[in-house]
């Protein structure tokens, strides 16, 4: 039995257009570009996560069985390092900003103008 084969995110980001077309589910990586045309819900949906992750989208749907075997036969291998969506949430998870809520920030602001105007 051969080892599955690992993609990275970038690789699989490569491959997002109509001709030639892969998606990421749930961690594993999908070479879908044969089965666009006989998408019963039209090429459209599958184009919308080419190269992505389309585990939400997938899912949303609420996929039959028949849906998921055909997934399944056109698996190429994983993405390397887990689902997009642990990566998507531990970037969401970082914070840049300096921690100060915005609306103290216009309270304090609203604030300092009402004293300049009553007292000057």
């Amino acid at each position: 039995m051969s080892a599955i084969k690992e993609y990275t995110a970038d690789e699989v980001a490569e491959h997002n257009s109509v001709d030639d077309l892969w998606v990421i589910y749930n961690g594993e990586v999908y070479d879908v570009t044969k089965y666009v045309d006989e998408h019963p819900g039209g090429e459209e949906v599958i184009v919308d996560v080419a190269g992505g992750d389309a585990t939400e989208a997938f899912d949303d749907i609420g996929h039959s069985d028949e849906a998921r075997e055909v997934l399944a036969s056109l698996k190429i291998g994983k993405l390397q390092g887990g689902s997009i969506r642990t990566v998507e949430t531990k970037v969401k998870g970082q914070s840049t900003s300096s921690g100060v809520p915005v609306p103290l920030v216009v309270a304090a602001l609203v604030a300092l103008g009402a004293a300049y105007y009553f007292l000057v």
